[in-house]
């Protein structure tokens, strides 16, 4: 099916009952969760992923081309007529894959370099934000160790320090130790600046935003959790789970659909605005990483991508087709969709991690009982950081599996995931045991 054809047409089985060839750039359980919604579909699409993991292999094929090399993601979607790049990870956003694509006629779901840098310079989202009047809170941007005491002295604690570039969600500290936070400080600055931020009290509320550079449609709120153990104690980690809907957020806001509609038209247009008049049009997923203090809501980070793991509990409760989003955003069509439903089950995701995550994990350990795991009712898996070798499933990484578990209430996803995470062996595995646990 030619570009062309899937714009006027449509894909997801509606206006074209074969399906369209997607191509999915990433190896992480968000891009496993994106291959699985895709499938979802049920419309014949032929996924194809690179450079993908275990899990993925059984669920789409798998190509070999290089997602850090723009000319050669090019030259792959060319050459095997590719109606759709959808690129998961920031690395290969902030690379510019999607500038070369778009470049060469070729639909693609993720923003070019220059809109890319709302996630990859925190400085540059900052900008951003009071250029577009965004809610937020107050923000230090320091070269030096000296600039960055000064800030915190200014600012006051619980101190937040994040690193201005890519950091892998390992970038952040909130400390009320002042001598921790210069620390973690020190090590970012050799790399470019740092950010101090003013400390914002409340929960956290992750909100995706679809984008055609100029509309925007919602997904759903849902809440990740960062830190390593339970109570959230413990260093940041890319997220260690995530669940959703959010039954606090109907009486802490006064609803969930005036929430979203609040943070749509004051964070996500101004936002998409604004880059377009910058010359900037975001096109794929705006990630708006929320705070609901006593004052209003406030913008702590946007992510130019789906995040992990939230991802993973968001796509399994979409009830429109997904393709048909993705190639809307990317063709710019998105005004001609409504808004996307969603399905009324909880879904919750407990995240399995290697011994030692995140400070230095143990890899190539023998993963086993996911078969035995996903035979629990709502339950499936997204792999991480998985690999077959010599026949055995082992780890790549610290994060290794997601489990994910739809159920009727919070409750009963909750039991199901722990329960299904019970039947996998990782010998030194660990899990938090309190992942939705507050909202039950």
């Amino acid at each position: 099916m030619s570009s062309e054809a899937a714009r006027s047409a449509g894909v997801g089985g509606r206006g074209y009952p074969g399906g369209v060839k997607i191509l999915v750039l990433g190896s992480g359980a968000r891009e496993h969760a994106i291959v699985l919604a895709l499938n979802a579909d049920n419309a014949g699409h032929e996924v194809l992923a690179a450079p993908g993991n275990a899990g993925i292999a059984r669920d789409a094929t798998i190509v070999d081309v290089d997602m850090m090399d723009p000319q050669a993601v090019t030259a792959f979607a060319r050459s095997e007529a590719v109606d759709l790049v959808v690129i998961g990870p920031e690395a290969p956003l902030v690379a510019g894959v999607a500038d070369d694509l778009r470049e060469r006629g070729i639909p693609v779901f993720g923003p070019g370099r220059r809109a890319a840098q709302l996630e990859g310079s925190k400085a540059f989202a900052k900008r951003i934000m009071e250029a577009a009047d965004v809610p937020t809170g107050r923000a230090v941007h320091t070269r030096t160790l000296d600039e960055t005491a000064a800030a915190l002295d200014d600012l006051g604690a619980p101190y937040v320090v994040k690193a201005d570039g890519l950091a892998a969600g390992k970038g952040v500290i909130v400390t009320s130790d002042r001598a921790e936070a210069l620390a973690h400080a020190e090590t970012y600055l050799p790399q470019g600046a740092v950010l101090v931020e003013e400390f914002l009290s409340g929960p956290e509320v992750s909100l995706f935003f679809l984008s055609d550079g100029d509309t925007v449609r919602a997904l759903t709120p849902a809440q990740d959790f960062k830190r390593a153990l339970d109570g959230d104690a413990g260093p940041n980690t890319g997220g260690m789970g995530a669940y959703s809907p959010l039954p606090w957020l109907e009486d802490r806001t006064g609803g969930i659909a005036g929430f979203v509609d609040e943070v749509t038209e004051t964070v996500a247009r101004p936002v998409v605005r604004e880059l377009d008049r910058t010359g900037s049009p975001f096109i794929g997923l705006l990630y708006a990483g929320l705070i609901v203090t006593d004052d209003g809501v406030r913008v702590i980070e946007f992510n130019a991508r789906f995040g992990d793991p939230e991802t993973q509990i968001v796509l399994p409760r979409l009830a429109s087709p997904f393709a048909d989003l993705l190639m809307a955003a990317a063709t710019g069509t998105l005004e001609d969709r409504p808004d996307p439903s969603f399905r009324d089950e909880v879904a919750v995701t407990v995240v399995l991690a290697s011994e030692g995550y995140p400070a230095s994990s143990i890899t190539d350990r023998e993963i086993t009982g996911l078969d035995e795991a996903e035979k629990v009712p709502g339950v499936h898996i997204t792999h991480a950081a998985t690999a077959e070798r010599d026949g055995r499933l082992v780890t790549t990484g610290g994060r290794v599996l997601n489990v994910v578990a739809l159920g009727s209430d919070v409750g009963e996803a909750r039991a199901r995931a722990y329960e299904a995470m019970s039947r996998i062996h990782l010998d030194g595995g660990q899990f938090r045991t309190d992942i939705a646990a507050a909202a039950e």
